[in-house]
């Protein structure tokens, strides 16, 4: 009987678990397609930041003791923020145009611009 109701409450945690499983994902796909779509940029942007940006601009939009600016401090300018991503800077910043989309940089800018210091 003891047996049984281990199995049985094993079942019902599982079950539990697949379900939690399945409602975050639920809850993730409604955000990103109605729910919040500035977070779901945000969060795009944060993924796309840790990869092509954060080894010159820092982990943190920060990277002291280099020649990389401080994106935290970055004027609230999105023209001038996807113009000097697309086509780089003074020849020390790449352009990335070529590599990122404009839903890509769009993204990052919503990242950088949920992080700008006030």
């Amino acid at each position: 009987m003891l047996r049984d109701r281990s199995h049985k409450t094993a079942a019902i945690l599982a079950a539990v678990a697949v379900l939690t499983v399945a409602l975050a994902a639920t809850v993730r796909a409604a955000d990103e397609t109605n729910g919040n779509p500035v977070q779901a940029q945000i969060d795009h942007g944060k993924s796309t930041y840790a990869e092509k940006c954060s080894h010159c601009h820092g982990p943190n939009m920060m990277n002291s003791g280099t020649i990389t600016p401080d994106l935290r401090a970055f004027p609230d300018d999105k023209t001038r923020f996807v113009t000097t991503v697309k086509n780089g800077k003074n020849n020390k910043m790449p352009p990335w145009g070529d590599i990122l989309s404009d839903d890509e940089i769009g993204n990052l800018w919503a990242f950088i611009s949920s992080r700008r210091k006030p």
